[in-house]
C-alpha cells in the first residue's frame, strides 16, 4: 500500500495516533464492563491505552474512534460527538448505520460508511495520523480501508479471533448455520484474514497467542507480530498495607481456618475444569508437610446454591467439596461462597501478608492476568508451564513453573518457597520490580511507542512475503485423527517426523487425537513425549471432546450421549460376572465405566453384550489390548465422536484420515474415512479388518505408519489451497 515518506518521530516531532474500536459502549469513565458481550476487556484496554499514551511527551494526539450511539436505552454519554479525556486524548464518535445501539454482529454493512466518515473527519480537521491501530475484527476491516486511503501504517490487535470463537460456539451446541446467521462468522474471519494480510504490525499479549491462535489463519506471518502484554492497574493491586485483616473478606476466610495465621496457598479462578483446581487440592491433601506449614484458600467464583449453576461449574465445585471432605481438610482449607470484585485485591494482599504463595494450576493459560495481579501484590507464584505464565516468569523471575498434572512437582515447589524466608522475599521483590518494568501501563506505553516509532521511521518494517495459498473454503477441508498409545508412542524418531509434517501443513488440515485415556492422562503423556496440543482432543473412548486452544469442552456432545445412560445399573450387572473387576476411580468418568477383564474366566464379549441388551442397557462395550473393558453410552465411541466433529466443522468424512491400532479404534476405521492400521497394531482385535479394501494396512509401525498412509492417499497433495495472490 502507498505510504508517505518515513519520518523520525521524537519529542520535537511527536506522533498522532488513531485507535479504532468500532463496537461497544466506550466512554472515558464508569465503563459498563460486562453489560453485554460487546462491553468486555477490549473496551477497557483501548481507553486505558489512550490515557497512558496521552501522558507521553512524544505523543501529539490520540484519537479513539468509535461509533456514535444515540439511544434512550443507553447513557447519553455515547451520543457525544467528541469526548475530551485530556489535553491530548479524545474519544471521537463517528456516524455509521442506525442511531441506536446494535451489537457488533449487525455492524458489518455499516463499516464502509464508518471508514469514509472517519477519513472525512480527519481531512476536515486537516489532520494526518502517523499510525492507525485497529482493535478487533470489525475495526480491522475499517483500519485496512483507512490506512490504504491515508497511506499510513496499520497496526492491528485481534483481542479474540473468529476461528477460535467458532470452536467454542460449536462446543456449546450451536450448528454451523446458526453460528453463521447469528455471528456473521464468514465475514468476521475474512476481515481478520484481510487485516492480518495488510497490517504492518500485529500486537499480541503472549507468544502462545501468536502460535496457537493466529497460527490458525492463512495470513499467518509471525515476523509481523510483536508481544506487548497489556498494562495492569497498579493503583488497585499493590503490596499489603497492614489493614487487610480488618476487612470483611478477611473475617470470612478466618471462619474456615483453625490457625488463620499460617501462610496462605491461594488459588483464584472461575469454577472451570480447565483451571485444574482439583489437582491443587489433591496435592495439598496428600502432602502432610504442606498442611502443617500453610492453609489452602480456594476462591472459585460466587454461588448461592451449587445446584443452580451450569453443569460445568456445578461439577467443579462439587468435586472441590468432595475432595476437601475426602482428605479431611476442615480447618485447613477455606472456600468462601461469595466475594465482591473489590475483595480480590485484598485477598491477594492477605496472602502476601501471610508470606503465602499464589497458585495457578490451569491445564492451559493463554495469558495469566491473575499472576500479574498477584505479583503486583507482592505474592510469589507457582504456575502452569503452559502458555502465558512462561512469559511472566521470564520477565519477573517471581516463581516456579510446573507441570499442572504433576502433584509431586507442584507440592515440592510450594514447599521450597514457603519454607525458605529468604527465597520467598526474593521472589516477592522480583515480582514487584518485574510488574512495574513490564506490566504497568507506563511500561506498556513505553514498549508500544518504541515499536511504533521504529515502524513509522521505516526502521522495522518486515518484508511482506506472499502467502503460500488461501483455502477456498472458510475452514480446513480435511483432518487427521489418530490414537495416542499405539500410533504416537514407542518410536520417538518417527513421532518427530510426523510432528514436523503436521506443522508444515497446519493451514491444510485439522489435527485430532482420539484416545481411551482421560483428559488428564492424555495431557500428561502428550507433555512427556512433546506431542503438540491437537485442534481436537477426543478422550475417554469418545465420551468427551475438547477443542484447542483452551481445551473447550463440547457440552453439546455430552448432552447428546446422555441418552439412556444408566451407570449404576451397568456397574451392578458387571460386578456380578466372573473375571471382571472395576478399575481405579481415576480411570472412571461420567460417561465411561472401566473394568479389568480376565478373558480366561470372564464371559466372551458376545455374552457380555447379550446380557447388557437383556437388561435393556443400550451401551457400547469395547475391549482393548485384551485386558481393558470400557462401557460407554450407546451414542458414544471414537467413531461417533469423529463423525460428530466432521458434521459440526463441515469436513467431509471422505477427507478424514483415521489411524488406529486397537479395538477401540475400529469404528473410526470403518465407513468412508481414509483409514490406516499401523503395523504395530493389536493383531487379535483388528485382524478381521485385514480383508477390507477400504482400510490401508501400513508396513511401517507407529507414527511412520501414519506418514506412509499420508503418502498412500496423497493426503496433503490433494489439499485445496488457492495459489498466492499476485502483488
Amino acid at each position: 500500500m502507498g505510504k508517505s515518506q518515513p519520518q523520525t518521530h521524537t519529542d520535537a516531532n511527536p506522533l498522532h495516533l488513531v485507535l479504532l474500536s468500532v463496537h461497544g459502549l466506550i466512554r472515558g469513565g464508569d465503563l459498563e464492563l460486562g453489560r453485554d458481550a460487546d462491553t468486555g476487556g477490549q473496551t477497557k484496554y483501548v481507553v486505558e491505552l489512550a490515557r497512558a499514551l496521552g501522558e507521553r511527551p512524544d505523543i501529539a494526539q490520540v484519537d479513539l474512534f468509535t461509533r456514535r450511539v444515540t439511544d434512550s436505552h443507553v447513557s447519553s454519554d455515547y451520543g457525544k460527538a467528541i469526548e475530551t479525556l485530556s489535553d491530548k486524548v479524545r474519544i471521537v464518535r463517528i456516524e455509521a448505520g442506525p442511531e441506536g445501539y446494535i451489537y457488533k454482529e449487525q455492524l458489518w454493512d455499516h463499516l464502509d460508511t464508518f471508514a469514509d466518515n472517519a477519513v472525512a473527519f480527519l481531512r476536515d480537521e486537516d489532520r494526518h495520523p502517523s499510525v492507525i491501530h485497529s482493535h478487533y475484527a470489525d475495526a480491522g476491516y475499517v483500519g485496512v480501508r483507512m490506512a490504504n486511503l491515508l497511506g499510513v501504517p496499520l497496526v492491528h490487535t485481534g483481542h479474540s479471533l473468529g476461528r477460535v470463537k467458532r470452536r467454542r460456539l460449536l462446543a456449546s451446541g450451536l450448528s454451523r448455520n446458526e453460528i453463521e446467521a447469528k455471528y456473521n462468522m464468514s465475514r468476521r474471519i475474512e476481515a481478520e484474514e484481510e487485516a492480518l494480510g495488510v497490517a504492518d504490525l500485529i500486537i499480541t499479549s503472549t507468544k502462545q497467542e501468536i502460535e496457537e491462535q493466529y497460527g490458525l489463519y492463512d495470513h499467518y506471518l509471525p515476523d509481523h507480530m510483536r508481544v506487548i502484554p497489556p498494562g495492569t492497574d497498579l493503583k488497585r493491586f499493590f503490596p499489603p498495607e497492614g489493614n487487610e485483616g480488618r476487612k470483611p473478606i478477611a473475617r470470612e476466610l478466618k471462619r474456615f481456618l483453625r490457625d488463620p495465621k499460617k501462610p496462605i496457598i491461594l488459588a483464584l479462578s472461575r469454577p472451570d475444569e480447565r483451571k485444574n483446581i482439583a489437582t491443587l487440592i489433591e496435592t495439598y491433601g496428600e502432602n502432610q508437610d504442606l498442611q502443617d506449614l500453610a492453609n489452602l484458600v480456594v476462591v472459585a467464583g460466587n454461588r448461592d446454591d451449587i445446584k443452580d449453576l451450569e453443569s460445568g461449574a456445578q461439577g467443579v465445585l462439587t468435586e472441590i467439596l468432595l475432595l476437601i471432605d475426602y482428605h479431611d481438610l476442615y480447618g485447613k482449607a477455606a472456600y468462601p461462597k461469595h466475594h465482591a470484585a473489590d475483595d480480590v485485591p485484598i485477598i491477594y494482599r492477605l496472602a502476601a501478608a501471610s508470606k503465602g504463595v499464589f497458585v495457578n494450576p490451569a491445564l492451559t493459560e493463554p495469558f495469566g492476568l491473575t499472576l500479574i495481579e498477584a505479583a503486583a501484590s507482592g505474592l510469589p507464584m507457582v504456575a502452569t508451564e503452559d502458555g502465558g505464565p512462561r512469559d511472566i516468569v521470564e520477565h519477573c523471575h517471581n516463581g516456579v513453573l510446573v507441570d499442572p498434572l504433576d502433584k509431586d512437582q507442584m507440592g515440592q515447589s510450594l514447599l521450597k518457597i514457603l519454607s525458605n524466608a529468604l527465597k520467598w522475599q526474593q521472589l516477592a521483590d522480583n515480582g514487584l520490580k518485574g510488574v512495574h518494568r513490564h506490566y504497568s501501563w507506563e511500561a506498556h506505553a513505553d514498549t508500544y511507542l518504541k515499536t511504533l516509532q521504529r515502524l513509522v521511521a521505516g526502521i522495522e518494517v518486515p518484508e511482506r512475503v506472499p502467502v503460500p495459498g488461501r483455502r477456498p473454503m472458510l475452514y480446513h477441508d480435511r483432518a487427521i485423527f489418530t490414537d495416542l498409545d499405539q500410533n504416537l508412542l514407542g518410536d520417538p524418531q518417527s513421532l518427530a517426523a510426523f510432528i514436523k509434517l503436521l506443522r508444515a501443513n497446519r493451514r491444510c488440515a485439522t489435527f485430532g487425537i482420539a484416545t481411551g485415556r482421560s483428559l488428564e492422562s492424555a495431557l500428561k503423556i502428550m507433555r512427556r513425549y512433546g506431542i503438540p496440543q491437537p485442534d481436537v482432543l477426543i478422550t475417554n473412548v469418545g465420551t468427551e471432546i475438547y477443542y484447542a486452544p483452551q481445551l473447550t469442552a463440547d457440552t453439546a456432545w455430552s448432552q447428546h450421549i446422555d441418552h439412556s445412560w444408566n451407570p449404576r445399573k451397568i456397574r451392578r450387572l458387571l460386578r456380578e460376572l466372573p473375571g471382571i473387576s472395576v478399575q481405579p476411580a481415576r480411570e472412571q468418568s461420567r460417561y465411561k465405566i472401566s473394568f479389568y477383564i480376565d478373558r480366561a474366566e470372564a464371559p466372551s464379549m458376545e455374552e457380555i453384550n447379550r446380557l447388557l441388551h437383556q437388561r435393556e442397557l443400550s451401551v457400547n462395550a469395547f475391549l482393548s489390548f485384551g485386558q481393558f473393558l470400557d462401557i460407554v453410552p450407546v451414542r458414544a465411541s471414537k467413531g461417533f465422536a469423529l463423525r460428530w466433529f466432521a458434521d459440526q466443522w463441515g469436513i467431509p468424512i471422505e477427507h478424514i484420515l483415521a489411524a488406529g491400532g486397537s479395538g477401540t479404534d475400529e469404528d473410526m476405521l470403518r465407513g468412508n474415512t481414509l483409514a490406516v492400521v499401523v503395523a504395530n497394531r493389536h493383531n487379535e482385535e483388528l485382524s478381521h479388518l485385514v480383508d477390507s479394501d477400504s482400510i490401508y494396512f501400513s508396513e511401517a509401525s507407529h507414527a511412520q505408519g501414519i506418514i506412509e498412509a499420508l503418502e498412500h492417499y496423497d493426503f496433503f497433495g490433494s489439499c485445496q489451497l488457492r495459489p498466492p495472490e499476485k502483488a
